[in-house]
């Protein structure tokens, strides 16, 4: 009922047909009654009227009716003519406000302002268009959602996108950071007769600064300080050949495997044999130091621990790889032992027993789909461990020891045969055999490509690092041993180091 009486209210308040009181004339009441005043006036002759110098746009030229306006302006024909409003008091714009159909219009205006629901039909339509114009239901999606962990890419997934803009500056203005990488080796040594066989670990640069390269059935060692040359041992029977050699950390003692299941340790200064340790029943393909504990690796998938102090050396056997251990390589602190096998494993001892006095590893990583040879600790990042897949995996992964995730994974794609991690850049060399037979150097964590290094024309066999981590030497099945100058220290930096050392022995000399 209140609806009703507001319309009348309304209604009575826009009309507006009666006449308004004291109002002045409207312009064509006033045009009306200045016409009919002319008309009842005498005419003038056409003389007096060229005289008097009316214009025809004067209404005295034109007579016009009471309810007529005139519709014609000079220089337009047409003989149609708009009406006019008759009633006094009238709009003209909107001539009679009775007509129109205020109760309609204000049910309109209120029937916009309610809230009906949609029918299904209409919501169904409204899906169906979200979905083929978005792909998803507007009303389902959520644009901020919190969530647990975050979903990690498929592997192998690479993005596509490339940046168009970016906050960084230019190429152009900024300045390059990278050093210069020599792309041909400082040197290149013959070794011939050397295995080619991937399993085998054949090479090892020592701290006093000896290189130890395994030629069949002969170790050499080179003096890279003098170029002097000295063949070391050679084995008795001539079927047999030398499968692993590795360097104490010291520098004066050489372990060597052979492919009779032998473990000798040789002295350097003396160039003797000063044990020969038999524990294995198959070749002996790695060697690992920590501290006095020499680690061997053999063909059965056995690890086997030796104490080089005692007469009964053997101390443990490791058993977690069912075909041979061809990596093996202890962490810097001492604390983790990383084996990979040709059973695609790779395996992460501790350096103690567990509480049932056996050894089981602390993680087991499958995810590799060839053998793992390539295995190599962050100097800087205890629990940080690099593995690289052979022909049938060609990957490089990073792993956390202690939590057991994989940090990062790039293809390679060739076999991985060795990796080395930089201690003077925050950076890794991989060297590689089919189908490439290339070395390359990775920045890390960001797995960008540094350089790649070619000389060789077969497979990488080996990676051994120079006593100060400037030199890489590699060994490879063309018989031949490079040495790339590809982590060598910015002079500025060496000459400091050098600067402040020899101030050191100086002040010592004069005290």
């Amino acid at each position: 009922m209140a609806q009703f009486v507001f319309e009348s209210d309304l209604h009575g308040l826009l009309k507006l047909d009666t006449p308004i009181p004291n109002a002045p004339l409207a312009r064509w009441q006033r045009k009306a009654k200045e016409s009919s005043a002319s008309v009842a006036a005498p005419g003038p002759s056409p003389a007096n009227t060229s005289s008097t110098g009316l214009s025809p746009m004067k209404p005295a030229n034109r007579p016009h009716s009471t309810s007529k306006t005139p519709s014609k302006t000079p220089g337009k024909s047409g003989s149609k003519i708009q009406s006019t409003p008759t009633k006094a008091g009238g709009d003209r714009y909107i001539p009679n406000r009775s007509a129109m159909q205020m109760e309609v219009a204000s049910f309109l205006l209120t029937k916009e302002n309610d809230s009906s629901e949609d029918t299904p039909t209409k919501k169904e339509q409204q899906k169906a268009w979200a979905l083929n114009l978005n792909g998803f239901d507007v009303e389902e999606a959520k644009i901020l959602r919190l969530s647990g962990k975050p979903q990690n890419a498929p592997e192998g997934y690479q993005n596509n996108l490339k940046v168009l803009y970016s906050q960084k500056t230019t190429p152009g203005s900024s300045r390059k950071n990278g050093r210069y990488i020599p792309s041909m080796p400082d040197r290149i040594l013959d070794a011939p007769e050397i295995r080619n066989d991937y399993y085998l670990n054949l090479i090892d640069w020592s701290s006093q600064n000896f290189l130890a390269v395994a030629l069949d059935n002969s170790v050499y060692l080179w003096n890279y300080s003098s170029g002097e040359i000295i063949q070391l041992l050679q084995m008795e029977q001539p079927d047999d050949y030398i499968s692993s050699v590795s360097w104490i950390k010291e520098g004066n003692y050489l372990a060597v495997g052979t492919s009779n299941a032998e473990v000798q340790l040789w002295d350097i200064q003396q160039q003797k044999r000063l044990r020969n340790m038999t524990s294995h029943s198959s070749r002996v393909g790695s060697l690992s130091w920590n501290s006095y504990i020499l680690s061997s690796g053999a063909r059965t998938g056995h690890i086997h621990h030796h104490d080089v102090r005692v007469a009964e050396h053997h101390v443990a056997t490791l058993a977690g790889h069912t075909q041979e251990v061809c990596g093996l390589r202890w962490s810097p602190d001492g604390r983790y032992l990383a084996s990979g096998g040709n059973d695609n494993l790779v395996n992460v001892w501790p350096c103690a027993q567990g509480d049932s006095g056996d050894f089981a590893p602390v993680q087991t990583f499958t995810q590799h789909q060839g053998a793992v040879k390539a295995v190599a600790w962050c100097p800087w990042q205890s629990n940080v461990l690099a593995t690289g897949g052979g022909t049938s995996d060609r990957h490089i992964r990073i792993w956390n020891v202690c939590s057991g995730t994989c940090l990062n994974a790039v293809d390679a794609h060739s076999q991985v045969c060795s990796i080395l991690w930089s201690t003077n850049y925050k950076e890794f060399i991989s060297g590689h055999g089919f189908a490439h037979n290339q070395l390359v150097v990775w920045k890390y964590p960001t797995m960008a490509k540094v350089t790649e290094l070619k000389g060789h024309t077969a497979r990488v066999l080996n990676l051994t690092m120079s006593p100060d981590g400037s030199i890489v030497a590699s060994a490879a099945a063309d018989e031949t041993l490079r040495l790339w100058r590809c982590f060598e220290m910015d002079p500025v930096k060496k000459k400091e180091k050098a600067g402040s050392a020899k101030s050191s022995i100086i002040h010592q000399g004069i005290r």
